[in-house]
């Protein structure tokens, strides 16, 4: 089946998220810079909520791009991650509100986790309908990024008891290692769109 209506549905649903990310923000009622230190953790929250969204996003463009056609299993795979993704800006205000508390951490932690692990079996889902030799399979590889990546959102979900900001640090460093779009796609998504003559 096609896959432009998938796309459609997953950019809306994303869009809706960052929108409500960004309507849970609170404005101080006073004028001075000073007003801004108490709303402090929901804006540093939301700034990384914002960035985690945004690669998905991005990561999930690059790889439905080197797909033709998709299976109905897809389709649910595709409904689990935006599932997971929409449990971002409860945690995401959830740690905020409460300054970085433990149990709040954990829990924003378990969903980042949650979404990694989503988003690989996502993409195991395309690759085995594209087939073993797909360009997205070959983009993907052994997805060492992603798996390291579930290894520090573990790591961060357990020193979230020992001290929180050391668990809030390791998420910024998952988003740092993310930033910039996977290259292994990208290069794959140019040879796709200017194949060699």
């Amino acid at each position: 089946m096609k896959k432009g209506r998938l796309e459609a549905f997953s950019d809306g649903v994303i869009a809706i998220i960052i929108t409500i990310m960004v309507l849970e923000l609170k404005v101080p009622h006073e004028h001075d810079l000073q007003s801004l230190l108490p709303v402090l953790p929901v804006l540093l929250s939301y700034v990384l909520s914002f960035v985690y969204v945004g690669i998905y996003w991005n990561n999930h463009h690059h790889m439905f791009y080197l797909v033709d056609t998709i299976a109905g299993s897809a389709l649910w795979a595709n409904l689990n991650l935006l599932f997971w993704l929409s449990l971002v800006p409860f945690v995401t205000e959830w740690m905020g509100e409460s300054h970085f508390a433990q149990w709040p951490v954990a829990a924003y932690g378990f969903v980042l986790i949650m979404n990694s692990i989503s988003y690989g079996i996502l993409a195991r889902v395309l690759i085995r309908h594209s087939g073993k030799s797909s360009a997205l399979a070959e983009a993907v590889g052994r997805d060492r990024k992603g798996k390291i990546s579930t290894l520090i959102y573990a790591l961060a979900i357990g020193l979230s008891f020992v001290h929180a900001y050391l668990s809030f640090g390791l998420y910024i460093v998952v988003a740092i290692i993310w930033f910039i779009p996977d290259t292994r796609i990208e290069k794959k998504v140019v040879a796709h769109t200017h194949p060699q003559e």
